[in-house]
Parts: structure tokens; sequence; C-alpha cells
């Protein structure tokens, strides 16, 4: 196990810190929060930094990195939902897409086909990424920095909000589309039957 690799593994627990976090209401839970998601999204970029600069590259670390990726924001997502803060049927459509395209990989690699990351797939998860951001920043800025300042926040805290659903649904769209592009560009890999 080296470096990368622990380095993107520990996106699995931060990501439970994170959810539990999300649901305390205690000062400062929601910048911890807030913080522990950007140090794993900081390292998300890290692991892949690190493992090209010291040629530590393997199967199990592109593999574990699009798994942990996708465990570490569907979670958060998912908690967002029980939070009331998206609705279940938009993550909905970011699971099923994750499960078809997972499902599509290993049917490729039972063939023996590697279905690499696409320019499609990576942009759909920085935006993810991004909107996940935007919506935890909300209520570290509502409840912890507008109670250490005791300055009202509200207005701003609304339209950081709305950012947020804004670029969530632009996830989405990148979450169809990219899948969409997987499904034709290896259709006949998937859908040939013959092995």
């Amino acid at each position: 196990m080296n470096l990368p690799n622990l380095i993107t593994l520990s996106r699995i627990p931060l990501m439970f810190l994170v959810v539990w976090l999300m649901y305390e209401g205690w000062t400062g839970a929601a910048t911890l929060a807030f913080w522990l998601f950007i140090l794993a999204a900081v390292g998300d970029w890290l692991d892949g930094y690190i493992a090209r600069k010291q040629k530590l590259i393997s199967t199990f670390g592109k593999f574990m990195d699009a798994l942990t990726d996708k465990i570490f924001v569907i979670g958060i997502m998912i908690a967002f939902v029980e939070l009331g803060t998206l609705p279940v049927y938009w993550v909905l459509i970011v699971l099923c897409r994750e499960f078809l395209i997972s499902g599509m990989r290993m049917m490729a690699a039972a063939k023996g086909v590697v279905v690499a990351a696409e320019r499609g797939g990576k942009t759909k998860t920085l935006t993810q990424l991004i909107a996940v951001g935007f919506l935890l920043f909300v209520p570290m800025l509502q409840n912890d920095v507008a109670y250490w300042l005791r300055l009202d926040f509200s207005p701003y805290g609304s339209y950081i909000h709305y950012t947020g659903l804004g670029l969530f649904v632009m996830g989405m769209y990148f979450t169809v589309r990219s899948g969409w592009d997987y499904i034709v560009k290896y259709r006949a890999v998937v859908f040939d039957e013959q092995t």
C-alpha cells in the first residue's frame, strides 16, 4: 500500500465524518464538514499527482480513485437528500448513471477492454464536487461564521445555496451526457454477446 493509495482510500472515512458533521448542530460542525470536504477534494488531486510524480500508477490505484470519488460524493448527496437540501430524484439520476457505467466497465473488463476515464466523466465529477462545496459552504456561513461574527448572512446564504443547486443541475447534465457518451463509444463491446 503506497501513499497515493492511502490518500485515495482516506476519502471513504472522510465521507462518513463529513456526513456525521452535517447532522450535528453544535457551532463549528458545519465549518469542520466544509473544510474536511475541501481536504478530501484536494486529496483527490494529490493522490494522482504523487502517483504520477513517483511513478506509482497502478490498476488498483486507478480503480479505487474512481470508486472512492463515487462513494465520497454520493454519500454526501444522500445526506443532502435526508436534510432536505436536494430532491431525491436528482440524486437518483446520478446513482443510476454511476451504476450503469460501472456495470458497463465490468462487462468490458470481462472481455479484456479497459474503459478509460473520459473528459466528460472528469467534468461531471469536478462539477459535482464544486456544487457540493457550495452547498456545504451555506451552513458554515449561516450557522458558524454568522454566530462568530454576530452578522446575518441569510441573503448571501440564499444566493450561494441557489448557485450550488444550479451547479448541481449542471452536474446532472454532465452526468447524463457523459454516461450516454460512454454507452455510445463502448456499445459494441458491451452489447456484443460474442466473447
